[in-house]
């Protein structure tokens, strides 16, 4: 594991207690929705406009995410197609106690262009 984040900050936010699991932890599903808006963001500028989820390609948890911690979201192209891109996204906290910072979670995401009407587009030249 990387000490450093790869990408771009893409999605920054404080976690609260709402979000959490019955352990206490950060519920994975809130984890995986930021990762999910933040590559979505990158995939939408990449796209010039529309785009969807089509695939999680990966996902890897490394460490819990904890009440309080600064959760930020990386994000950098991995590849396109013609009508695809597919995003690396790195989710970081910082411990709000100890100001350790920690990968916590990794994944690649696939998206798809679209059209206003839902139909698959092709990418825009860059």
């Amino acid at each position: 594991m990387t000490d450093r984040p790869t990408g771009e900050l893409t999605l920054q936010t404080v976690t609260f207690p709402a979000d959490t699991n019955a352990a206490g932890d950060i519920f994975g599903g809130w984890v995986l929705s930021q990762m999910d808006i933040a590559a979505g963001i990158s995939a939408a500028v990449r796209a010039k406009g529309r785009i969807a989820t089509v695939a999680i390609n990966a996902m890897r948890f490394h460490a819990p995410v904890l009440v309080g911690d600064l959760f930020s979201v990386y994000t950098r192209i991995l590849r396109t197609g013609n009508t695809s891109v597919t995003i690396h996204v790195e989710a970081w906290v910082q411990r709000q106690q100890s100001s350790e910072h920690l990968k916590v979670t990794e994944g690649e995401f696939t998206f798809v262009a679209i059209s206003r009407s839902g139909v698959k587009r092709p990418l825009p030249a860059e």
